[in-house]
């Protein structure tokens, strides 16, 4: 794991985060001796983005079926 200076760390930014992402963490250290992580986090997706498929049907025929089925 990489210890960057806080001096450091800003001067070469570019380079802590392209660390950061091939590493996983990089840690940052101030002169007080406090230490900081910088990561990357994974873009989130909604559980509900899923990809569609093809019923090979027009959206005209789809709601002819719709109708059909709440008309029972």
């Amino acid at each position: 794991m990489t210890i960057y200076t806080y001096s450091e760390a800003r001067q070469k930014l570019a380079s802590v985060l392209n660390q950061a992402q091939s590493d996983g963490e990089v840690l940052i250290k101030r002169k007080d001796g406090s230490l900081f992580v910088v990561k990357p986090i994974s873009p989130s997706q909604s559980p509900l983005n899923v990809e569609g498929i093809d019923l090979n049907m027009s959206a005209e025929e789809i709601v002819d079926i719709l109708r059909e089925v709440r008309s029972r």
